[in-house]
């Protein structure tokens, strides 16, 4: 038996329970644990007899509680997902002021720096609270990582978009290469 215990915000219980106890359901037939969730602390316990499927669950939650919607959040019972987190203040420090301007520059005008990130890189990205999180295949997820890190660090968008279009064409020939070897 293995257990983990962490936290999640308040105002995301609701998500990770679902309508009638859905979502909390899928999770525990999908993994073969027990969630045990207190909607009053965020508390949440998940027990199981598997560690591996007890740790990948708590990832799973965390992401819930980070802003991302349960299905994607699934998606890291897969081996070759990954889920990142960037903690904002270490880029900023504890400036309310900052952290506005900052999240704004990982989200872009109308969410276009997000989702410039997000296609290119075929991630998912949630800005929520102090944190930014990615889910993606971990290759994806690592030039995610570096693109929101360059942005966070003050890079002009347009620099960082080139960087990632050089990647993506990178990453393409690199899987071409890789087919045509045989």
């Amino acid at each position: 038996m293995d257990s983990k215990e962490l936290k999640i915000p308040k105002d995301r219980v609701g998500v990770l329970i679902g309508i009638k106890g859905e979502i909390k359901k899928l999770i525990e037939e999908n993994a073969q644990v027990e969630i045990e969730v207190d909607s009053k602390s965020g508390d949440v316990t998940i027990v199981g007899e598997d560690s591996l499927s007890v740790y990948t669950t708590k990832n799973v939650i965390k992401a819930i509680g980070r802003g991302f919607s349960p299905e994607v959040a699934m998606l890291l019972y897969k081996e070759e997902y990954m889920f990142d987190l960037i903690d904002i203040t270490d880029y900023i420090g504890k400036s309310k002021k900052s952290l506005g301007r900052i999240k704004g520059r990982v989200i872009g005008s109308e969410g276009k720096a997000r989702k410039m990130i997000e296609s290119i890189t075929d991630t998912s990205i949630s800005v929520y609270g102090k944190t930014v999180g990615i889910i993606g295949e971990i290759e994806n997820v690592t030039v995610a990582r570096r693109a929101v890190d360059l942005l966070l660090s003050g890079s002009p968008h347009g620099n960082v978009y080139r960087w990632l279009e050089n990647k993506k064409r990178e990453m393409q020939k690199r899987m071409f290469e890789d087919k045509h070897e045989i």
